[in-house]
């Protein structure tokens, strides 16, 4: 190798170098639907001047509620509570206090390598689209320390700081984020909402009579990414347990089976959930459905993860079951 490209190699190798140390921690995703559950991922890039990190600390802003971190192997977890500034519901559960802040205590990540650092919560309560800040604390030892915590004045470049706070955009559809509408009749209608490449909306699930113990509904998916995806579960609080069912034609009998496996979503492709082909069965049902009223659901897709949705409550006109042979 001649002296001109071994310069060339050594000033490519030192701006590099420059350059992860001066990297950013920050969200491995930073954009998501208010309404939605987000895995708030953060990447450390490095130490503290050379010293390995032993202690990542992130604080969690307002909005970003009912937390959950992830533990890592050889790392101790540590939440601390605090009041929220607004009462949020959990599924029928008024909640005005939660974790506000997660350490990860007794690690050690070496300056020359990366990892993240996950915590778990729902973004709720917003109206517009609003930047949130997470300010996260790196701790190197006994004398080592990194905050990121700067927040960009009006106007201002986040990357032209030297201590940027991790931040996450959240957008909100037209009416906000409790995901629940009109549909200029006067029903209530589901709110779309975007979690990764899918777009769930629309949907219902119909009045149960009195004394009913299962209701059935659905709703529209449309996978705009390039790879397949499947509905993995659905949950509710109203039920017991929910159920993916099929429905098919039969030698001019109509059956029902219960889909164990999920129901795939292919790339580019939207599927409709509704009675009469694919659906949802909510079994055990606590108190029926009342039309007018809304269901919440948690749905739990293979890729693009999980998202909490309202489906409103329609007419009972039809049956889920009735007249139907199941298998």
């Amino acid at each position: 190798m001649n002296r001109t490209r071994l310069s060339l190699l050594t000033a490519g190798l030192t701006l590099a170098a420059a350059g992860l140390a001066h990297a950013h921690a920050s969200f491995e995703k930073d954009t998501a639907p208010a309404g939605t559950t987000f895995n708030a991922t953060l990447q450390v890039p490095h130490g503290c001047d050379g010293k390995a990190t032993t202690e990542v600390r992130l604080r969690l802003p307002e909005g970003f509620v009912f937390a959950k971190p992830q533990p890592k192997p050889g790392w101790e977890l540590e939440i601390i509570e605090g009041d929220y500034r607004r009462t949020y519901d959990n599924h029928g559960t008024k909640v005005s206090a939660g974790p506000v802040e997660i350490r990860w205590k007794g690690g050690n990540l070496p300056d020359e390598h990366y990892d993240t650092f996950v915590v778990r919560g729902k973004l709720a309560g917003f109206e517009k689209r609003t930047v949130l800040a997470f300010p996260a604390t790196q701790l190197c030892g006994a004398d080592g320390k990194v905050v990121w915590d700067q927040l960009p004045a009006e106007g201002e470049d986040a990357h032209s700081l030297d201590r940027p706070a991790p931040t996450l955009t959240v957008t909100v559809a037209a009416g906000g984020d409790e995901n629940e509408g009109h549909d200029g009749h006067g029903q209530l209608a589901a709110q779309a909402l975007k979690i990764g490449d899918l777009d769930i909306s629309g949907g219902t699930v119909k009045a149960m009579l009195p004394g009913a113990k299962i209701g059935g509904g659905g709703f529209v998916v449309t996978n705009n990414g390039r790879a397949d995806d499947r509905l993995l579960a659905v949950e509710s609080p109203a039920a017991g347990r929910v159920e993916l069912h099929e429905m098919t034609m039969e030698n001019d009998v109509m059956k029902m089976r219960k889909l164990d496996d999920g129901i795939a979503v292919p790339a580019g492709k939207t599927v409709e959930l509704k009675n009469g082909g694919l659906h949802l069965m909510f079994m055990e049902v606590k108190k029926p459905f009342a039309e007018g009223a809304t269901v919440p659901v948690t749905l739990t897709f293979e890729k693009a993860g999980t998202v909490d949705y309202l489906l409103p409550v329609g007419t009972a006109a039809g049956g889920a079951h009735s007249g139907h042979s199941h298998q």
